[in-house]
């Protein structure tokens, strides 16, 4: 009765095993997708091609906020140790984009030597040119947290005059570059810096098309009362609203997120919730990661096929000999 199901090779040979789900994915973007790409120039016109390290690189958590606000702290707190290169204060003191990922030892690896290294997925922030590259580096240090996440430290963004200096690249541009790419935005806030800077709206607005990911971190909860900290956080929520346009609220974590002791226990029964439940958050990136992939892969799939679409229609309005460039022109 079953016969059927081995009587025909096509049939057998229409499934095709896989070690993980990554793999499958990478194979099916070389086979299918790329000559497609490759085809109608699409990565010409918006993003690169796809590398192994795309595919099979760990899930990244981005932390972003304005200087001073605990973000290094918190990766500190978090790994139970300092990563190389780190440097804490109250000042400034973080003026690099920082990749923390999972190393064998501890290592300090340039952003010049880190964008052509095939094991990890950042060669296209080669184009962004020497001025952002000698602000990016990767720390690898062993830690068991890194074996399923990497961690992304960014500088501290500016405010008041601070805010004016420049950069010499485009902030703005390279967080929407890894927020695009990453499986999770943590957005820190300082319970005594509520204001949201020039700088600071134009990042959050470099989010945008990524609210999902996006959670925030109210921290240094325990220098406040309790009172104090209800109207924080409503000012905080207040001042986001003006913000980001959108009707889902983000997940707030509210908390002390580091090593040192409490200065305020009022609240510490809601501060070890919260940590748990930042946590709990955190363990699950890995098992959404593939999903995020896949669904990263479906979006490209579909932008692709209608450049294809487009580039199609364009060729054939185009003369088969004479005035191919007038006719160009009055195209675009």
């Amino acid at each position: 009765m079953l016969k059927w199901l081995t009587s025909e090779p096509t049939r057998a040979q229409a499934f095709t095993a896989y070690a993980n789900a990554t793999d499958g994915l990478a194979c099916l973007y070389k086979e299918k997708l790329l000559p497609l790409e490759q085809s109608h120039a699409f990565h010409e016109f918006y993003s690169a091609q796809l590398t192994d390290a795309d595919f099979t690189s760990r899930p990244m958590v981005l932390l972003v906020g304005q200087y001073s606000t605990g973000k290094s702290s918190f990766i500190r707190h978090l790994l139970g140790r300092d990563y190389p290169g780190l440097r804490i204060g109250p000042e400034p003191t973080t003026d690099k984009f920082v990749v923390v990922s999972h190393g064998a030892t501890d290592q300090v690896l340039p952003g010049n030597a880190a964008v052509v290294d095939p094991s990890m997925p950042f060669s296209q922030l080669a184009h962004l040119g020497n001025a952002f590259l000698n602000r990016f580096e990767c720390a690898r240090l062993p830690c068991p947290i890194l074996e399923g996440i990497t961690l992304v430290d960014t500088p501290g963004v500016l405010s008041g005059e601070k805010q004016r200096l420049n950069r010499g690249y485009q902030f703005e541009e390279v967080i929407q570059w890894f927020a695009d790419r990453v499986d999770m935005i943590l957005l820190l806030f300082d319970v005594s810096k509520m204001d949201i800077s020039d700088e600071f709206r134009r990042v959050i607005l470099a989010l945008k098309g990524n609210d999902s990911k996006i959670h925030l971190m109210l921290n240094k909860a325990d220098r406040i009362t309790t009172p104090e900290l209800m109207r924080v956080y409503g000012a905080m929520m207040w001042n986001l609203g003006k913000v980001i346009d959108t009707p889902e609220v983000s997940r707030v974590y509210i908390g002390s997120f580091w090593d040192d002791a409490l200065a305020n226990d009022e609240q510490r029964r809601l501060f070890e919730s919260e940590e748990n439940d930042l946590y709990t958050a955190l363990a699950c990136v890995p098992q959404s990661a593939t999903f995020r992939k896949l669904n990263d892969l479906i979006k490209r799939a579909r932008l692709s096929r209608v450049h294809a679409h487009l580039s199609e229609h364009l060729k054939k309005k185009l003369p088969s000999h004479f005035g191919k460039d007038r006719e160009k022109k009055r195209l675009l």
